[in-house]
């Protein structure tokens, strides 16, 4: 009986996709039928345009118009992808929070795996491995493995093994949880603050997500935000000059190890 019931909890979960949108007719299509090719069917894809110039929300509103669980809010003015999310999470009707792209896909199986393995665990915060495409939907790299022991807030601020497009929460048990409106690392100071309420993300060793590497991206020039990544930890998290050098060193080496 305890099984039945967890299946049936299972599948009555809502989870609440959160896209950002900013000129990304090209990659946009794929994203969205990696979505819609999922085995767990109860969710929603709550997209947010931030002054796209190209054709996203035309494209964006052709998929809605076939399949109701699509929803698109188009916000006044270009404001950052922090407060796009932040509206999505705002306007979300899910148990479930997850974080998608508009360039990176999901593997048909991601949700059904990932949210049953939260059930299973009874985790409000989880993370899964994934792998690496290039612009072209080749993959590249190897498969970025996650570990074996939960993510703490200590563990997150040496190494950024979280990834958006993996990252899941349970609004039932942590409440809604809203990014900081940063133009930069707005997931992480996420992750960083749901870790920094008690719960450890609970690691799915499994491949169910792909992470379009663009050229010129931000996450492609490392090394350029090693300073960044100090007055992040300085400013935001009020760690002090060493503590911030001390996570700054750890967090570079492991980054440089990720992505190169």
């Amino acid at each position: 009986m305890k099984n039945l019931n967890m299946k049936k909890d299972f599948i009555n979960l809502k989870v609440s996709i959160i896209t950002p949108v900013y000129n990304s007719a090209k990659f946009i299509e794929e994203t969205i039928e990696s979505v819609q090719n999922q085995t767990y069917t109860n969710w929603e894809m709550i997209f947010v345009d931030d002054g796209s110039k190209d054709n996203s929300v035309e494209i964006i509103k052709n998929y809605q118009q076939g399949d109701e669980r699509i929803r698109l809010y188009i916000l006044d003015k270009n404001s950052g992808s922090g407060v796009a999310r932040n509206k999505a999470i705002l306007e979300s009707k899910g148990e479930i929070i997850a974080f998608l792209d508009s360039d990176d896909i999901w593997v048909k199986e991601k949700l059904e795996k990932h949210v049953a393995f939260m059930v299973e665990k009874d985790a409000a915060f989880s993370h899964s491995s994934y792998g690496f495409i290039d612009e072209k939907g080749e993959i590249i790299k190897k498969t970025y493995h996650v570990s074996n022991v939960p993510v703490t807030y200590k563990k997150l601020l040496k190494r950024t093994e979280i990834s958006c497009l993996t990252a899941m929460y349970d609004v039932r048990k942590t409440g809604k949880q809203y990014m900081p409106e940063l133009m930069r690392k707005q997931d992480y100071g996420l992750w960083l603050s749901i870790l920094k309420l008690g719960f450890n993300s609970i690691p799915l060793d499994q491949e169910l997500a792909f992470y379009r590497q663009r050229r010129n991206s931000a996450t492609s020039n490392k090394f350029k935000l090693i300073l960044k990544h100090y007055y992040f930890l300085n400013k935001t998290q009020e760690l002090s000059v060493f503590k911030s050098i001390y996570y700054t060193l750890y967090w570079g080496v492991n980054g440089i190890i990720k992505y190169y």
